[in-house]
């Protein structure tokens, strides 16, 4: 009897890989950072092998870890990283360019173009999505129209894309699958999410030749089968979902109005709709959620820095060593000392869409102190979650009634009840909260019958902490006033 369900876990700043027994727990973690390169002002790279090689590494490692035979693993699930863009040459599997990251905005300029050219509306109806050079249309554009023969090579049909969850599949299978899910193509620009099938016209409006596409899949469904010399067992890759997606897979929101926040590198708050893709009329994505026997749409709400202001606290101004230092460093003051933080280094995401923000400390005074940034730092992330339930709430038509979290950033304390107070609803934490690998575990341990049902994988969900809301209104309301405020301060700023 096969013993676990292995979870590779790409991430934007590590790879991590995750064995969860048939109970949902954790039997073995590993995980590895990686470079983040930097080539240009607002320009995000990762390097492709780097990704490979240190997903690669973490899986040998837990299951080294684990003390496990690689035949006692029933399946993998995959999830990733969004939007970030490759291109390899499909015989030698060598990536032609560093991966675009889902961060850069080196495309920005072409997306305005085409926003000036009146097919913002076009792109939404069919996609869901906001005209943005966040999401992988544009970076496929900019790598074939940069790299040296990159665009002759594709129309001959030389070269492959992929987001992350493809390169990984396309590696573990030594090139004999090239394929992705509905969830990681729907946040491509060129996937209509009502038909399910690649879209030609929004092919052409990219210059983006059909013939580097991956084939689209169910987000739970055998893709393929490791080769026997990566862990000495031929596994089955049996689920695949975008990150956000495998995070409410996890946090079992299967039912109609149920959402997650994740507090990642960014946030990203997810709201199951059911089988209806709701158009947003608010600023939010409509997506594909998962696709099992039927396919769930979602309302998406895309924060770009969330936990990656933590990062830049101790990596760009260093004032603190370790990301865990920041919770009793903001705690040292009693509030923010009216300093806000609006972390737009990448622009702004949902419910704002300004790719020409950037980033602002607003009321500085010589009283202000490296707590107080640093709980202004904080609080950011709150602030801009804020926002976003705000939209969400006026798509779906009916007011949040708790949050579910997940992620790194879920563990500070701080944060989740300063989330609840500025909410004024309650903030639930889950006991695990890798509920991205858990996510993707599940949509594998599904697709082979480790598991056989969503109602048995519900009933595992259990609660770590609940954070209820204790501010009063009329100390929430000059603090959000007071965001506004900065928010308005960092608004295009980049001309």
């Amino acid at each position: 009897m096969a013993q676990a369900i292995l979870a590779l876990d790409q991430g934007t700043t590590s790879s991590r890989a995750i064995l969860f027994d048939q109970a949902g727990k954790i039997l073995a973690l590993a995980q590895k950072e990686f470079e983040q390169i930097y080539p240009k002002p607002g320009w995000v790279e990762h390097d492709p092998e780097e990704i490979w090689s240190s997903q690669l590494g973490v899986a040998q490692e837990v299951i080294a870890k684990a003390h496990i035979d690689a035949k006692d693993i029933a399946a993998i699930g995959i999830t990733n990283q969004r939007e970030t863009t490759l291109i390899w040459d499909k015989k030698t599997g060598k990536a032609i360019h560093n991966a675009i990251v889902w961060q850069d905005r080196r495309t920005a300029t072409f997306i305005e173009e085409l926003k000036k050219a009146g097919h913002a509306a076009s792109f939404q109806e069919k996609t869901g999505l906001i005209l943005d050079a966040y999401f992988s249309g544009s970076k496929i554009k900019w790598l074939l129209d940069h790299v040296e023969g990159a665009r002759e090579r594709a129309e001959k049909g030389e070269l492959a894309f992929g987001t992350v969850d493809s390169w990984l599949i396309y590696n573990l299978t030594e090139g004999q699958v090239h394929a992705t899910d509905v969830t990681n193509a729907s946040r491509t620009l060129l996937f209509n999410i009502h038909e399910g099938r690649w879209d030609d016209e929004l092919l052409t409006l990219l210059g983006v030749p059909k013939s580097l596409l991956p084939e689209v899949k169910s987000s739970s469904k055998i893709f393929g089968e490791t080769t026997g010399q990566l862990y000495g067992a031929h596994i089955p890759i049996a689920g695949v979902a975008g990150d956000q997606h495998a995070a409410t897979f996890g946090q079992t929101c299967f039912s109609k109005g149920q959402g997650k926040n994740t507090y990642g590198t960014g946030c990203f708050m997810v709201l199951n709709t059911g089988t209806q893709a709701v158009p947003s009329t608010n600023n939010l994505l409509t997506t594909t959620a998962w696709q099992r026997d039927k396919t769930i749409y979602a309302l998406e709400g895309s924060v770009f820095i969330a936990g990656a202001v933590v990062q830049w606290l101790r990596d760009g101004l260093g004032i603190i060593k370790h990301s865990k230092e920041v919770e009793a460093l903001a705690l040292s003051v009693p509030d923010n000392g009216d300093v806000y933080l609006v972390p737009a280094f990448a622009g702004l995401g949902a419910p704002h869409w300004d790719q020409f923000a950037r980033g602002t400390i607003a009321g500085l005074t010589r009283g202000s102190s490296a707590a107080h940034i640093a709980r202004a730092a904080l609080e950011s992330i709150a602030y801009q979650s804020y926002d976003v339930v705000k939209a969400m709430e006026k798509d779906s038509g009916f007011p949040l009634q708790e949050l579910r979290v997940d992620g790194g950033a879920s563990s500070n304390d701080l944060l989740m009840q300063f989330q609840a107070d500025l909410l004024d609803v309650p903030v639930v934490r889950p006991q695990i909260t890798e509920t991205t690998a858990l996510g993707a575990a599940y949509l594998a341990g599904l697709a082979v019958g480790f598991w056989q049902s969503e109602e048995e994988i519900a009933q595992q969900w259990k609660v770590d902490k609940r954070f209820e809301p204790s501010m009063k209104r009329s100390d929430r309301e000059p603090l959000i006033a007071g965001w506004q405020k900065a928010l308005s301060r960092a608004k295009a700023w980049v001309d």
